[in-house]
């Protein structure tokens, strides 16, 4: 694999991972890894070579996990509205968002492969979903729900994330964030919906089950 192209990313992807539904939400199939931890070393032995990030596509985070939970369980949160996928990775909450009803689905990640891995994912479960290969922070495309799972792992990051959520949600956007917890989690302006026990592999997280809560920015 020297370089990436659309067939390369699907093939590499059709070779480690297997399509399984994620614990928490089995109603959905993605391309997952079967061992994270050989995979994530595999990919990312192969991966530096062309300049390319871990494969956080090949998981379902717990964040994810919980966001994707409460959408199916909720879906006039975004029913017949404009979603956007931020952070995507596997697609997982984006194809959860589709699956309820959303009008149109945007899953927004810098991860070239993700292209690939969402298009197969949507595929697997029938539905359309959009890929929007940048870092679309900052921006605005008129999106009346936005959805982020698993964001708050970084400070710069976070940092980064707020006063964009807070200037769309000034102007009347839905967000909604999953989040198990992760060090950069804002301590004020969110309002808690749900919470949830989130099967994970302690390959990749610090336990086998991640306490989950999902966020309304306020």
């Amino acid at each position: 694999m020297t370089a990436l192209t659309p067939h390369s990313a699907r093939q590499f992807i059709l070779d480690n991972t297997a399509l399984m539904a994620p614990p928490h939400v089995p109603e959905i199939l993605l391309h997952l890894a079967d061992e994270a931890h050989d995979l994530w070393q595999r990919t990312e032995d192969e991966l530096v070579e062309i300049g390319l990030p871990p494969p956080f596509w090949a998981f379902a985070w717990a964040g994810g996990q919980g966001l994707a939970r409460y959408i199916l369980d909720n879906p006039e949160t975004v029913r017949a509205k404009r979603v956007l996928d931020f952070a995507s990775g596997s697609g997982l909450v984006g194809i959860a968002a589709a699956r309820a009803g959303a009008a149109q689905v945007t899953a927004a990640d810098i991860d070239p492969f993700c292209a690939t891995a969402i298009r197969l994912n949507g595929e697997a479960n029938g539905v359309g979903v959009d890929f929007l290969g940048m870092d679309c922070i900052g921006t605005d495309a008129g999106w009346d729900v936005i959805l982020a799972g698993d964001v708050f792992y970084d400070r710069s990051f976070a940092d980064r994330l707020m006063p964009w959520f807070a200037t769309l949600k000034a102007r009347g956007a839905e967000i909604l964030v999953g989040d198990p917890g992760r060090s950069y989690l804002p301590g004020s302006g969110l309002e808690p919906l749900a919470v949830y026990e989130v099967a994970v592999t302690r390959a990749l997280e610090d336990s086998l089950v991640k306490r989950t809560t999902v966020w309304r920015f306020a």
